[in-house]
């Protein structure tokens, strides 16, 4: 069969060359056999090259994407573009080709700036997508490793837990009470079960996908149990492959801060329409030429149009997301950066995330005594000596370990870990007291098991003895009170003694000690069988939740998992941001708080059960003042997260598990942990955590933050900027006044003077307290009354200056002098005002002033400019200038800092006056 079957699994599941081989039909073995694989040693790094070079990389083929023409035609579908043209064609109307011709340019040039701009937000969330590759476990040259999923061939041997995604389509070799969600491939909403045994369907009847229980398929979610999967079809020659040109990537649409903007784009562009309106009829009742009344007009229409706002707003916010990317937080929705700045309450699972999850178990208890094991991480290296109690029972201990390790997924190789960190703790363990476990995983083979679940909170194990084929041997991990419960005995060197009620309570006490110095506590606990009670007539163990009672308990064993060093100075930064932080672990009660304490983690400690005692409004009630819940299910998660938003709060969960997915999907933020979080919670979750590290949660939030504050500078600036050029346009008007610009040189001003700046903007440096304030209202409008406010007043400012200047100059030297003085102090304006909008509250004039060096390029780059057009003789003919001499330029630059000047006097008022709105400041500013 060489070569046959791999000429058919680089085929489509469908296609020409007629139907895929019937692997629902063939039994493990022969499904094996057919791909030319061994499944207990996997294929050879070779023979996986020459594989791939024949079938190619298990991925999907990406849609088409948009043409270029088509995208760069897209710039020029908006409302402001339209207004442009129609201002464009009045122009040309009445005679005059200059300003027709270059806002054309200007247009086109404002496209190529959003084309490039559009292609450097896809290329950023392009590269995020590569970020979170699906990596899986494979069975290779003997060995389990990690792979990049898009690596896989017909013939791998895949190793699925519950939460993994399957990578590809493949015959199931082993399943252990496993589940597969299907519905993103069948629509089935309800689970299928799965096994290895094939189907026996009659004739040629061919079952349909979702009756096909010994298959798993692509992009399906094992949501319970454990699975080998043996790969038969990779890429578009799976069933998910057959279907993907029916798939299209749902549009994730604009943000609400884009909605927002955009609204307020159409908005400004009303307001054009009217004043346009107003100025081209007040010029003509003055009886001015009706060519030079079209011309002011489409100067203002010109001038009241933000060119910038939504290409920069997009920008701002994907290369902020990079950024963020940059320090392992991985955004996966625009719309979660405008969240993120929001955030109130992080609830935080601990291991791992508060923890460094480098787990080593320092202490195993014994019914005879302590031991403690030397040494640290995942290599062997390390004595187990005795501890209190001096216990001597080393073959006790020993057998414990074993038991430990064989009830375990965990693979080391040369210290380095592959599975659970805490299996992997109890592994090095084992290895420490002399145990081979290797070897003694192969002597003892397993017959069964019951994988871990987070409702049971324990793991069980069957295994036949090397030496007595009718002895079977029930190994059983898990939380120490679950165990207590369904043991009867506790081991010794002569056979144990009862688990009595006294033997509870020692155990519990020690448990208690453990716990209490910050260790997780796990209990390992036996039962031994005979193979006639256990086994059914074919081998298998039928029912193995049935032995998991009247167990024997052997061991506690302490696990040390430090927390992280930068996550207490993190939780304490929270303190400062007005975030509140909660930890939600499965741990003990006494573990959990010891680890709270080190953290500066503040509030009560509730276990589960106590959760359980609580209705809905209670909870509520008392949920601000919990810091911890121990001992917690998904369920509780749920309700944590619910309990939170009754009370108006903005809820960040981290989560990693499968069943963790409805709490990520239930809160405001989902947090996805990128190491030891499955695939359904990275699904599920809206960032998702490359360190699984809390400290890169806060990053991430003072990151939102600090977008969200980038964003209102930028719409601060740009506007202030639209009302100068209105304002001035219309007192010039009013007053009987020539109009200080023209349609060319507002453009130039939105486009030169505005926009390197405004660009500079949104990517300043974190503002001076970003994280000493509490988080904003999500309804907050990012132009509340007193921002419109602040920008009628500098509106003010900049038309009186202008139009004072544009007086003054005209009486000392002339209607031409004095025209490009006004138009030179607007656009000096814009090159002071950019400071005042960088700092909303506090003075400008700090150490922050000099913080971001591109705004400083940007500023002397438009004075550069400036002077080139006023001074430069082709250029004075473009722009309608003529050369200012350095006491004009010296007015023309006093007049614009008064922007300066005034706003911070302004400043020096509010905080000298306690007004309402200067409390909330204040508050905010030291809280």
């Amino acid at each position: 069969m060489d070569g046959e079957p791999r000429a058919v699994a680089s085929a489509p599941a469908h296609g020409p060359d007629g139907p895929d081989p019937t692997w629902w039909r063939l039994d493990p073995a022969a499904a094996a056999s057919a791909l030319d694989v061994d499944p207990d040693v996997g294929l050879s790094h070779e023979e996986v090259r020459r594989r791939r070079g024949e079938v190619g990389p298990n991925r999907l083929d990406e849609e088409p994407t948009r043409p270029g023409w088509k995208r760069f035609l897209d710039q020029f579908r908006s409302t402001i573009v339209y207004i442009l043209l129609g201002a464009a064609v009045l122009a040309a109307a009445v005679g005059d080709l200059k300003d027709p011709i270059v806002i054309a340019v200007v247009l086109l040039l404002n496209a190529v700036l959003g084309y490039v701009q559009e292609g450097r937000a896809e290329s950023a969330m392009a590269a995020l997508e590569k970020m979170l590759v699906l990596r899986v476990r494979v069975r290779r040259d003997g060995r389990t490793q990690e792979v990049e999923a898009e690596d896989l061939v017909p013939g791998d041997v895949v190793l699925l837990e519950a939460g993994d995604r399957v990578p590809a389509d493949g015959r199931i070799l082993l399943a252990t009470a496993a589940s597969v969600d299907e519905s993103a491939l069948t629509g089935e909403s309800l689970p299928v079960d799965k096994v290895a045994t094939p189907l026996d369907v009659d004739g040629d009847g061919r079952p349909d996908l979702g009756d096909r229980r010994s298959e798993a398929f692509m992009n399906t979610t094992l949501v319970r149990g454990r699975v080998e999967l043996l790969v038969t079809r990779t890429g578009m020659g799976t069933e998910m492959g057959r279907i993907a040109a029916l798939l299209h990537a749902a549009d994730p649409g604009p943000t609400p801060l884009q909605v927002q903007l955009d609204r307020l784009g159409k908005r400004l562009a009303a307001i054009a329409v009217v004043a346009v309106g107003a100025v081209f009829a007040l010029q003509l009742l003055q009886g001015a030429d009706p060519a030079d009344a079209a011309i002011g007009a489409v100067a203002l229409a010109v001038a009241a149009i933000p060119e910038g706002l939504p290409a920069v707003v997009t920008v701002t916010l994907a290369v902020g997301v990079r950024q963020m990317a940059l320090r392992n937080a991985i955004v996966k929705r625009l719309a979660s950066v405008e969240t993120l700045g929001a955030t109130t309450v992080i609830c935080s699972d601990k291991t791992g995330t508060l923890t460094l999850n480098q787990m080593t178990a320092t202490t195993v208890v014994r019914p005879d005594g302590w031991w403690e094991l030397e040494g640290r991480g995942y290599r062997p290296d390390g004595a187990v000596v005795p501890g209190r109690h001096q216990p001597t029972d080393r073959a006790g201990l020993t057998d414990a370990l074993r038991a430990g390790a064989l009830c375990n997924e965990a693979v080391i190789h040369d210290g380095a870990l592959v599975g659970d960190p805490t299996e992997g703790a109890l592994v090095v363990a084992a290895e420490k007291a002399g145990v081979d476990v290797a070897d003694a995983r192969h002597r003892w083979p397993r017959l069964a098991e019951v994988p871990f679940d987070s409702a049971s909170k324990i793991m069980a194990t069957f295994h036949r003895h090397p030496d007595d084929p009718d002895v079977v041997l029930v190994a059983v991990k898990g939380a120490p009170d679950v165990l207590v419960r369904q043991s009867d005995r506790l081991a010794g060197p002569d056979g144990g003694r009862p688990l009595d009620e006294a033997a509870a309570e020692q155990v519990a006490a020690a448990n208690h000690d453990l716990a209490s110095q910050g260790l997780r506590v796990l209990a390992v606990a036996t039962r031994w069988l005979t193979a006639a009670d256990v086994l059914d007539a074919h081998g298998e163990v039928a029912d193995p939740d049935a032995w998991l009672r009247s167990l024997t308990l052997e061991a506690l064993v302490g696990i040390v998992d430090p927390p992280r060093p930068e996550a207490r100075q993190a939780v304490a930064l929270c303190r400062s941001a007005g975030i509140g932080v909660k930890m939600i672990t499965g741990d003990h009660a006494d573990t959990a708080r010891a680890i709270a304490g080190e953290l500066g983690i503040e509030g009560d400690v509730v276990t589960g059960a106590q959760l359980d005692a609580m209705d809905d409004d209670e909870l509520a009630t008392r949920i601000g003042g919990i810091g911890v819940c121990a001992r917690v299910s998904p369920e509780h998660k749920v309700r944590v997260v619910r309990a939170l938003d009754a009370g108006g709060e903005v809820v960040a969960m981290t989560g990693d598990g499968v069943n963790d997915a409805a709490a990520l999907r239930t809160a405001d933020i989902g947090v996805a942990m990128g190491i030891t979080g499955t695939e359904v919670t990275k699904d599920a979750g809206d960032m998702v955590l490359a360190d699984d590290d809390f400290a890169t949660i806060v990053a991430a939030v003072e990151r939102g933050r600090t977008i969200y504050d980038n964003i209102v500078k930028f719409v601060r600036f740009q506007l202030s900027t639209n009302l100068g050029a209105i304002g001035t346009m219309l007192t010039a008007s009013l007053l009987g006044l020539p109009v200080p610009f023209t349609a060319i040189q507002v453009l130039y001003v939105n486009l030169i003077a505005d926009g390197p700046p405004a660009m500079t903007l949104g990517v300043d440096p974190p503002s001076p307290g970003v994280m000493d304030r509490p988080p904003r209202r999500t309804d907050e409008a990012i132009l509340d009354g007193s921002r419109i406010g602040r920008l009628l007043f500098f509106g003010a400012v900049m038309t009186v200056g202008t139009i004072g200047v544009l007086v003054a100059a005209d009486g000392a030297w002339g209607e031409e002098v004095s025209l490009t003085m006004a138009f030179t102090t607007f656009v000096l304006f814009q090159a002071v005002n950019v400071v005042n909008a960088r700092v909303e509250h506090a003075s400008a004039l700090t150490r922050y002033l000099f913080t971001n060096w591109r705004l400083w390029l940007a500023i002397g780059t438009v004075v550069g400019i400036q002077l080139a057009v006023v001074q430069v003789g082709f250029l004075q003919q473009v722009f309608d200038t003529t050369a200012l001499t350095a006491a004009q330029w010296a007015v023309c630059a006093t007049v614009a800092a008064s922007i300066l000047v005034a706003e911070e006097l302004r400043k020096a008022v509010v905080r000298a006056l306690p007004t309402r709105e200067d409390a909330g400041v204040r508050e905010r500013s030291h809280r």
